[in-house]
């Protein structure tokens, strides 16, 4: 049977030597002079970028690039045919080489834990983009992975980098800003509509391999690249693909090492007519007892066919945290701190955690996670959380604004933050009372367990499950144990 074709655990397993008291018997170990050999796997926009960049350090050497379109790994692999790279659209043939010590995975969503946890058990360090995971449970998999077989593996929220960020987390955690209230995580970003088009399966892609652990279903969409952000097979919507970065720094500052013990979702797809499922248009509460993070994604502009976004505080796509004495705001490029009054006090210059790539390969050649400014852990905790507002939505059922109202009344910050959308979406000629939103139910989260224990609303707990877990389509399935 073709090994492309069909790969299971076991069939893994047999090219993997597993050993818990060792990092990989038989494994290229690094010396302080030798290369760290690097594969790229996924070559659209940001692994395009992670190619340029890995390929610029000393003592780096790229030595695979994968990508399941051949048309695209011809195109950015052209620079490095003849020089020794491995080339292939079928990841599972990176993962088996002796040749390569780490891999950075810039895929779908739907591929990266699978990918990662094969990486672990074939002795690989892995690079994850976010978001880490597709679900909440193989979030966790992936940490059990790393440790279990000792690898580094880091995620890619990169402003955890950030230097001025950090000192802005080190002013906030020292009580400067007094007691924490709550937190508002808005991210504004323009998102056009996808098309419809007839159902087709692209005759010149491995279409199987693409959909992997994801349903085979056909595509309905113009591009097969970028789009399928919006689809739940492959995706998580904006809120794992943009908002999850500022929610990361968001939790960073707070302090917050947990998923919440409640969280609820509202949101909706309005202004487009296309075939993509995820909202362009969420509120997600998360309901830490201490202080509440709203999460809050638009991707229509200020008004109806206008390119301007709206902002809160000067803020597009960042946050802000509110003190008793005063707040924060920002993330991309640094923040300020401003009193209760609004008067800035204290500036924090960011560099976009540049060096965030950098950090990974320290910790590689040191062999030392500590260093990690991203480990895998936090990237799952933040992926899971949005995964928590995504499935709440998944469960939820159309409602009027009085509803949604009542169903947030406890917690002031969502309900003036949903009193805005309603009044941004009016201004995209978009009426709630005619074309409702979704209203997900209120979820009880187990955070030692970090399984959904309770609904209030629609949806049913065997369907939270589901969706938390995550489902998978042979060859391509999650193991019961890594």
């Amino acid at each position: 049977m073709n090994h492309s074709k069909r790969y299971s655990r076991r069939g893994f397993l047999k090219h993997t030597v597993l050993a818990s008291s060792v990092l990989c018997a038989g494994k290229h170990v690094l010396g302080a002079n030798d290369d760290i050999r690097v594969a790229i796997i996924g070559l659209g926009g940001k692994g395009r970028d992670h190619l340029r960049t890995f390929d610029g350090f000393d003592g780096v050497r790229i030595a695979g690039l994968c990508d399941v379109d051949p048309r695209r790994l011809d195109e950015r692999g052209r620079d490095f045919k003849g020089k020794g790279v491995f080339f292939a659209t079928d990841a599972r043939k990176i993962i088996d080489r002796k040749d390569i010590d780490a891999v950075v995975i810039a895929t779908c969503d739907h591929w990266h834990a699978l990918l990662a946890i094969w990486a672990c058990q074939s002795g690989k360090d892995a690079y994850v983009e976010k978001p880490v995971s597709h679900n909440v449970l193989e979030g966790r998999k992936m940490v059990q992975a790393a440790m279990k077989y000792r690898r580094i593996m880091q995620a890619g929220t990169q402003y955890r980098s950030d230097e001025g960020l950090a000192q802005a987390v080190e002013y906030v955690q020292s009580g400067k800003l007094g007691k924490i209230l709550r937190a508002h995580v808005p991210w504004y970003e323009l998102r056009p509509g996808i098309g419809r088009v007839p159902a087709y399966i692209p005759d010149w892609l491995d279409y199987d391999l693409y959909c992997g652990p994801g349903e085979l279903k056909p595509l309905r969409r113009k591009e097969l690249h970028y789009d399928w952000h919006w689809l739940w097979n492959t995706g998580t919507g904006d809120l794992g693909n943009s908002g999850i970065h500022a929610f990361d720094f968001c939790r960073w500052m707070m302090g917050y090492q947990s998923l919440p013990p409640r969280a609820i979702c509202i949101g909706g797809r309005f202004g487009v007519d296309d075939v993509a499922e995820t909202p362009n248009t969420q509120l997600t509460l998360l309901d830490y007892d201490n202080a509440p993070i709203v999460i809050e994604n638009r991707n229509l502009g200020d008004k109806k066919n206008s390119q301007n976004l709206d902002h809160v505080l000067g803020v597009r796509e960042g946050v802000i945290l509110y003190g008793e004495g005063g707040y924060f705001a920002g993330l991309r490029g640094g923040g300020w701190v401003y009193d209760t009054d609004g008067k800035r006090i204290k500036q924090f210059a960011g560099d976009g955690g540049r060096h965030h790539t950098a950090n990974f390969i320290k910790a590689v050649r040191q062999r030392d996670p500590s260093i990690l400014k991203a480990p895998i852990e936090q990237g799952h905790i933040s992926s899971a959380c949005c995964h928590l507002g995504n499935i709440s939505y998944r469960l939820g059922a159309p409602a009027g604004p009085d509803q949604i109202k009542a169903a947030i009344k406890d917690n002031d910050l969502a309900g003036r933050i949903f009193d805005s959308i309603a009044e941004h979406l009016k201004a995209n000629e978009v009426d709630l009372g005619k074309d409702a939103a979704t209203l997900g139910p209120l979820m009880t989260v187990d955070t030692a367990s970090e399984e959904i224990v309770g609904l209030g609303g629609s949806g049913t707990l065997a369907a939270a499950t589901t969706l938390a877990h995550g489902t998978y389509r042979k060859p391509f399935v999650m193991p019961e144990e890594v």
